[in-house]
């Protein structure tokens, strides 16, 4: 069996309570793929066949490779129940996974041991761990959720590797995503109502200027669209979600 284990520290805050709160209520049915986080066993397979392209563009000499960040460390902000850091693990890394959820982090670390999984898991924000730097950060579906973005990627930033690789995604500010991240699919039951404030979306643009005050390039951008038939995609297409990957400028 794995060695998944849970530590909680307090630390400063830039997730707003109330966010953490409401998907720490949610954790007992997060790996559920027909409960109320069923879109994100959806889009996951999506979201890693991103970071995968992003990870071999980054490392090219291990691309060939079934395992390309063995020997390297990856750490998953914003972790949830662990739908990022178990194919991180399983793609090499030693995978650490941090949320503001103390309840997320205990079924995160629940599932990890049940499936042999060796992974860390930490309750709290990430300015407040001491935890290094890390080759490889993710971060997907969390800068809608904090309060001071300007902060939390200076926090996020501050854990990334001199060399490193970061992936972040988030959903798209625009009047299509108003109408269906928040509208038709809260409505409709395909996310929890609550899960999404429109408002506090950012646009790419945004994004890559932020990223850039935090000293860092965008290396890569994708939409993460939806068409009947075809389901969830990556995409040139970013008028709902879209997802990205940095490094050091």
């Amino acid at each position: 069996m794995g060695n998944a284990n849970v530590s909680a520290r307090n630390s400063n805050v830039t997730i707003r309570p109330e966010e953490a709160d409401f998907f720490a209520g949610l954790a007992r049915d997060w790996w559920n793929p027909k409960g109320p986080m069923a879109s994100l066993h959806q889009v996951n397979p999506v979201r890693m066949a991103f970071i995968r392209d992003a990870i071999d563009a980054h490392w090219p000499d291990t691309a060939a490779q079934a395992k390309p960040l063995a020997g390297k460390s990856a750490l998953d902000i914003g972790c949830g129940a662990g739908l990022v850091c178990e194919p991180l693990t399983r793609l090499g890394a030693n995978v650490t996974g941090v949320d503001a959820a103390a309840e997320n982090v205990s079924a995160a670390a629940a599932h990890a041991e049940a499936m042999g999984l060796g992974i860390r898991y930490m309750a709290g924000e990430v300015a407040g761990l001491d935890i290094g730097t890390f080759d490889l950060v993710t971060c997907v579906e969390v800068i809608e959720h904090v309060a001071d973005k300007t902060a939390f990627l200076r926090d996020v930033t501050a854990r990334l590797a001199p060399d490193g690789l970061l992936v972040m995604s988030t959903p798209n500010r625009t009047a299509t995503s108003r109408v269906l991240l928040v509208g038709a699919a809260e409505a409709v039951g395909y996310v929890p109502k609550g899960t999404h404030h429109w408002e506090d979306f950012i646009t790419p643009d945004e994004f890559e200027a932020l990223l850039a005050d935090a000293g860092l390039t965008v290396t890569a951008k994708r939409g993460i669209a939806w068409r009947p038939g075809k389901g969830l995609h990556l995409s040139d297409d970013m008028a709902l979600n879209y997802i990205l990957s940095a490094q050091r400028a």
